[in-house]
């Protein structure tokens, strides 16, 4: 008890001395606050984590300054809105889980938008294999230069909603980029950038029809969160098209590195000849190449045969032939989040907003309208 009635004067006589200081100096600085106080600095940043969360100040590198960015005219750093003319300092820790294929583009974005506001990123990447990402954003928020959090967190894992709750806890602001999430117990959406992907497979569901396809399929990579956005858009679209379950179809593959990958390819070209399939969407760039492969060396031309569509256009644009694909804004997606984290840091109180942003559709040289009259070659085989 006697510990307890000692703690509460001195947090307060913390929280008044922070105030005061901020008041008068327009900044406090962790260092000096440490010879003042006595505390060590953890002490401090948790303090000043619980004074931002309050709106009461906003922190800055090594130090804090009152919220909405006001100083007095003593040469302080203030923090600084995306649309402020002040220089913002600091580091954004970004968490992704591959530091190559579809996430550079998206990394790049972020360079592009925290350098154009004064800050630096922060990166570091984790593999679809880990279960936990909390002990690595853990030694990332514990930096006194991280002044907040973007991250795309494996969705598939038991620790999924323990790293959402654990990120609106953490005491830094955050933003999810291609993710989404709730806050429970009452389900509350949390701050995110995403690309609208079922709006990408209705893109190319609508391509093929419009090319005269009536028999489609899916395959969708296994393991990526983006699968079940991509096939919510795709039945949305076989709907809208008045497809019937016969005319469409939907279908997992084994990771690429898996030795039933090539089988598995080579399967659903069998029932696409077996049932008159003329079209298909294959997420995402690799896999569709393999599918395009396979099929050449069956002797089943592409498009006229198979039309193949690719999902995340990559590397599409670079193969022969160069494949129609859907293509996410992987660029605008950081920029956005840069975004929408600096408007956080800047007003902790804004209402929280979710920004999806429209893929497009590149049409190549990889769908063409089914060829009518003829028989691909080894239809009717198993």
């Amino acid at each position: 008890m006697t510990d307890q009635v000692q703690h509460i004067p001195l947090a307060a006589r913390r929280r008044t001395h922070v105030l005061n200081a901020l008041s008068r100096d327009g900044v406090v600085r962790v260092s000096e606050l440490m010879d003042e106080l006595g505390v060590a600095p953890v002490t401090l940043r948790r303090d000043l984590a619980q004074m931002e969360r309050e709106g009461l100040l906003v922190r800055v590198h090594g130090g804090a300054v009152p919220a909405g960015g006001h100083t007095k005219s003593t040469g302080a750093a203030r923090a600084a809105s995306p649309d402020d003319d002040a220089t913002v300092t600091g580091s954004i820790a970004v968490l992704v889980p591959s530091l190559n294929y579809y996430w550079p583009g998206v990394i790049r974005g972020m360079e592009v938008a925290a350098e154009k506001n004064g800050m630096k990123v922060l990166l570091r990447g984790a593999s679809y294999e880990l279960q936990d990402e909390r002990p690595v954003l853990e030694r990332l928020v514990l930096r006194d230069d991280v002044r907040g959090v973007i991250v795309a967190p494996n969705t598939e894992t038991i620790h999924a909603q323990d790293v959402i709750q654990w990120l609106a806890a953490c005491g830094k602001p955050s933003v999810l980029v291609e993710r989404d999430g709730v806050l429970l117990p009452e389900g509350t959406p949390v701050e995110s950038v995403t690309t609208d992907h079922a709006l990408g497979a209705m893109l190319a569901a609508r391509h093929l029809a419009a090319l005269g396809h009536r028999k489609v399929g899916l395959m969708l990579s296994r393991f990526s969160p983006t699968s079940r956005k991509i096939a919510a858009g795709w039945q949305a679209a076989c709907e809208e098209l008045g497809l019937t379950p016969t005319d469409h179809f939907e279908q997992m593959l084994p990771d690429r590195s898996s030795p039933d990958f090539s089988a598995a390819v080579d399967a659903t070209l069998d029932m696409a000849l077996r049932t008159g399939i003329t079209g298909l969407l294959v997420h995402s760039d690799p896999e569709a190449m393999a599918f395009v492969d396979l099929a050449l060396t069956r002797g089943i031309s592409i498009p006229d045969d198979l039309s193949i569509i690719a999902y995340d256009d990559e590397v599409a644009q670079l193969f022969t032939p160069a494949l129609t694909a859907v293509s996410p804004p992987r660029g605008a997606v950081g920029e956005a989040a840069v975004d929408l984290l600096l408007r956080r840091i800047a007003d902790p109180t804004r209402p929280v907003q979710r920004v999806t942003l429209n893929p497009r559709l590149n049409v190549r040289g990889s769908t063409a309208p089914p060829r009518s009259g003829s028989v691909p070659p080894g239809a009717g085989s198993s």
